[in-house]
Order: structure tokens, then sequence, then C-alpha cells
């Protein structure tokens, strides 16, 4: 389903959190150094929200399975990268009904789209596609939670400072292109993961009400109130209430048991 806002998303994945996933990927330059014409997918992180399992598809560990040693991957990939979107899509086909939490994942430049071009590119057949509106934003989430500018610029980058600073295996779009060049895959990957798994804190926070961002808007103060520990003091009083209510009935009920002339 398409979420018109964060608080509809919230509430989704609150009440059937099986029914999310987060993904994240890695390629070569978004550019036009390539040798091709689109950037190859090194690497796949997929992570299940409820479980927090993960499933990963990667250069490094399929190249060895193909035995194809390191010096040589780069001349082979053909085949490397055809059989990591195999097995990619053999895992979506069963799962394209959930819901799919992204970074900007938008288009054929860096995006879904540009996963079904390569497997199409490479002699894939029939991938199945993932549907528009099973795709959620997790950037236009944050956005309308906390306001367009809960974090500055890059934002993947400023909300992890905000939260706890970057990892060793964080790698910029740069970075990863100088990886990709040395060969440098298990790097790649590392760096994949360690999004994925940010991605999935972020939403924790976001859920309890302990995300941090830059935004100080007094809507953001109220969204974390009522989100939060408003809610559970309502909670709370509702069931006094309708504990009262019950011993109320039951004594009217019972009363004329014990109070019989």
């Amino acid at each position: 389903m398409t979420f018109k806002s964060s608080s509809q998303f919230i509430k989704a994945i609150k009440n059937n959190p099986q029914n999310f996933y987060i993904i994240h990927y890695s390629c070569q330059s978004l550019n036009d150094d390539n040798e091709g014409l689109s950037p190859r997918i090194t690497s796949i992180g997929i992570t299940h929200f409820s479980t927090e399992q993960t499933v990963s598809f990667s250069t490094h560990s399929i190249a060895e399975e193909l035995h194809i040693s390191r010096e040589f991957v780069r001349d082979r990939f053909d085949e490397v990268e055809f059989q990591l979107l195999t097995r990619f899509f053999e895992f979506v086909r069963d799962r394209r009904d959930k819901n799919w939490v992204h970074w900007n994942m938008r288009n054929l430049t860096y995006g879904f789209e540009h996963l079904e071009h390569r497997f199409s590119a490479l002699g894939g057949k029939n991938a199945p596609v993932i549907p528009v509106e099973r795709r959620v934003n997790l950037n236009d989430i944050l956005s309308d939670r906390y306001g367009a500018n809960y974090a500055n610029h890059p934002k993947m980058l400023s909300l992890m400072e905000l939260n706890g600073g970057m990892h060793r295996d964080f790698l910029t779009g740069a970075q990863e292109v100088e990886a990709f060049q040395a060969n440098e895959f298990i790097k790649m990957h590392k760096s994949t993961l360690f999004k994925l798994g940010f991605f999935y804190n972020v939403i924790r926070n976001m859920l309890s009400g302990h995300l941090k961002t830059k935004s100080r808007g007094f809507g953001v103060m109220l969204d974390k109130i009522f989100d939060g520990r408003f809610s559970k003091f309502v909670a709370f009083i509702t069931g006094i209430i309708t504990f009262i209510g019950m011993i109320y009935a039951a004594w009217g009920w019972l009363s004329p048991l014990f109070f019989r002339q």
C-alpha cells in the first residue's frame, strides 16, 4: 500500500511488522566513468523488520562459489552479477506483496528500476517487479515526520552523526567507487550491511520516539509526546476506567444477593 503520511507508516509497521523488509545495495560509480552504460551491482542486503534477520547477495561470496579468484572477478563480472541478481529476484518473487523500505531508491540511476535493468541487460527474463505502491522511501517518511530539514545534507551521514556517529564500515559513494576499482568487494558489502542496520535502527528509534534529529518544531514535539508517553498514559487511564466499570457492573449484579431482606 502507499502510505500518505508517516503516521500511517508508523501505525502499519507497529501493527504488522512482519510485512516490512528493508533493502539497500551498492554498485559501481553512478557517473559516466564505467566501462558500461549502467553501474554494475556489487551487493544487495535485505532485513526482515520483525525478525531482524538479514539476507544478502554479494560479489565476493558468489565469485568464491564460482571459483573465480579475486584478480579475475572484474573480468568475469557478467557471470557474478547475473547470479547475484538471479538469487535476489528469486527471493523477491514470493514477497512482492510486502512493503519494501529503502533510502532514495527512486529511479533507473539508482533504484529498483536499476536492479531490474541490470538483470535484463545481462540476459535475465521476467524479473519479478516490486510494485511502486509497495516501495517506501525512508527519507520521505522522516521528512514528513520531522520536517524537510530533519538533518543536514548529506542527510544519511548527518543522521548517523546525530545518532551515535559514523561506523568504520561506512563508505561514501566515492569510497565505494575506489573499493570497486581495488577489487575490495567485501569492504563494499560490509558498508551495505552497515547502512541496512542503520536504517533498521532509525525506524526502531522513530517508533519509540528516541530518534535524534535536527528538527525542533512544536509539531515534532507533539508528535513525539502523542506517540510516546502520552499514548501509554491514555491507555493506562482507559484501562483503569474499564476496570472500575467492570467492578461497578459486577457489584450491581451481586449486591441484591448480599442484601436480601
